[in-house]
């Protein structure tokens, strides 16, 4: 594969691996059937939503190209048992139709607000992962009061976030190479249109091509407790992301200073996907930090 697509801080780890293992993140069992789903008008757009389980609400957000199904399918059945779960197909993706709408941080970070507002949710917990992380991110600088706590899953808020292999690793991509792929088998299982594929993809790509920064020194007015999860392979910069660590109040002696409200996990040999696999692991840590 000699021609591959320039893509963003966003994206680029959830493309390189995706097409490879994707199949790793189907569920091994029956899928749960949500409580409620639907469309929520937003902001030009509909995003599709479904909503599992009774209590206090957390938002989900998938990885780029990804559905609600690929990304979360083995978490919801656990997180549904105390929390009342609603996870969100961000525009073009799965469920969600195509619109010719400019894709990017700010605007999707918004529609997620909107989404929360259809649904009548005040505030909720947020976790988003890869592509999602970086939403989840931008929707805690942009609506600060609406967030209670944030949990970020190999994910980062800039480009540099990564390592350079990785934002390198891809550059000039064809819709094309994507054809009869585990994730254009995917969208067809979900998408209203399936014959928006190429143009979807298309737009991904210019997308991916914008550099991606939502500013330390927001993510240092962050005020809402914030998981970090990584993979110690994953593809983030580790340097970088104790740097965020260190914005949000943590990466001090905690025998000499209050325990920062902050947490970072760092899994040992996982990958960005093999991450989002261990579904025990993840499960553990957003349950207590969650509590």
């Amino acid at each position: 594969m000699k021609k591959v697509f320039k893509a963003s801080a966003a994206l680029k780890p959830l493309l390189i691996i995706a097409i490879l293992v994707f199949t790793a993140f189907q569920s091994n069992g029956q899928k749960l059937k949500p409580a409620t789903s639907g469309y929520a008008p937003v902001n030009g757009i509909k995003v599709y939503y479904e909503v599992y389980g009774k209590g206090k609400p957390i938002v989900l957000l998938h990885g780029a190209f990804y559905t609600i199904e690929m990304n979360w399918a083995e978490l919801i059945p656990q997180l549904s048992k105390t929390r009342k779960v609603i996870a969100l197909e961000m525009q073009g993706h799965g469920h969600s139709p195509y619109s010719d709408r400019k894709l990017d941080i700010v605007t999707m970070a918004s529609d997620v607000a909107a989404v929360m507002d259809y649904l009548k949710v005040d505030s909720a917990d947020v976790a988003g992962y890869s592509m999602g992380g970086s939403i989840a991110y931008q929707f805690a600088v942009q609506s600060p009061k609406r967030l209670r706590k944030l949990v970020i899953i190999s994910s980062t808020y800039k480009t540099n976030g990564w390592l350079p292999v990785v934002n390198k690793a891809f550059d000039g991509f064809k819709p094309e190479l994507f054809d009869d792929s585990p994730l254009h088998t995917g969208y067809d299982a979900a998408a209203p249109d399936k014959t928006k594929w190429h143009k979807f993809l298309a737009q991904m790509f210019v997308f991916a091509g914008e550099t991606f920064d939502v500013g330390d020194s927001n993510i240092a007015k962050i005020t809402s407790p914030v998981l970090l999860i990584s993979g110690d392979n994953d593809g983030v910069d580790k340097i970088e992301l104790m740097k965020t660590y260190q914005l949000l109040g943590g990466g001090i002696a905690a025998d000499l200073a209050p325990m920062p409200k902050s947490q970072l996990a760092i899994v040992p040999s996982q990958s960005h996907v093999g991450l989002m696999m261990q579904t025990k692991t993840i499960l553990g840590y957003m349950e207590e930090f969650l509590k």
